[in-house]
């Protein structure tokens, strides 16, 4: 049974004994309920934490955060309880530049970084963005632009009421997104692994190969079968390369 305890993270399967935690950052306009079933696919001593920013699922009623200076400052304070013990991060698309970002702002405040970096479905940080910006647009051209994007249920997009709720949320999430703008610093001291979807029209492969760029440790790229949302579709495939990659951490020594 999934456990919230925190407004911003949400358990899936406590594991008190747990060695090592997996934060896990979800796609613009995603929530914690996209992790729920993770911690069944890691290993032994993998607590899956899902981080859930404000203004969807349990905290609908809170206003979205859409602005990446105000973001950073609040998830180093409200993730410090749960980084109590070695911990990894994981994100997809707009979840993957949130814990990149967050990886430079525990460095630079001097806290302990992740011991691994896990990011899918995004271009590498310096590789400028193509496509139109969504976030200021017009309901309904937002409407149309998210059905394009495919990642919003399609009962969801003509639920007219529903959609008026989620809507500020989807467009504090598409701000971010579009308004991220990458500063030079040098490359993290941890390993990086990079998933791509194999039909992903929207990230290619070559961006999400040009992370390597951002470690000065182990690089890996792998592609996974699927498009954009290709977790869902390639989630076992994706959990065992995790695993694998996590396996020698949950290893006390």
């Amino acid at each position: 049974m999934a456990s919230a305890v925190s407004p911003w993270v949400v358990i899936p399967r406590p594991e008190p004994a747990a060695w090592v935690r997996l934060f896990c950052f979800p796609y613009a306009g995603g929530g914690a309920s996209v992790f729920h079933s993770w911690g069944r696919g890691l290993p032994a001593g993998v607590e899956v934490c899902a981080v859930q920013l404000p203004g969807r699922e349990r905290r609908l009623a809170e206003a979205p955060i859409g602005a990446w200076d105000v973001l950073l400052a609040r998830l180093p304070e409200v993730l410090a309880p749960f980084m109590d013990r070695p911990f990894a991060l994981y994100g997809h698309s707009l979840g993957a530049a949130v814990a990149f970002e967050l990886t430079r702002r525990l460095l630079r405040r001097g806290r302990t970084p992740p011991l691994h970096l896990f990011v899918s479905g995004h271009r590498a940080p310096h590789c400028p963005a193509h496509g139109p910006e969504l976030h200021a647009l017009p309901d309904a051209e937002l409407t149309a632009g998210l059905r394009r994007l495919a990642g919003t249920p399609e009962e969801i997009l003509q639920n007219r009421d529903l959609l008026a709720l989620l809507l500020p949320m989807l467009r504090a999430d598409f701000a971010l997104a579009e308004r991220y703008e990458w500063r030079p610093e040098p490359p993290l001291p941890i390993p990086i692994t990079a998933y791509s979807g194999a039909g992903d029209e929207h990230v290619p492969r070559e961006g999400v190969e040009a992370w390597r760029r951002h470690t000065a440790m182990r690089f890996r790229h792998l592609s996974l079968p699927g498009g954009h949302f290709f977790p869902a579709e390639s989630r076992a495939l994706l959990l065992a390369d995790i695993s694998r990659e996590l396996h020698p951490l949950v290893v006390r020594p």
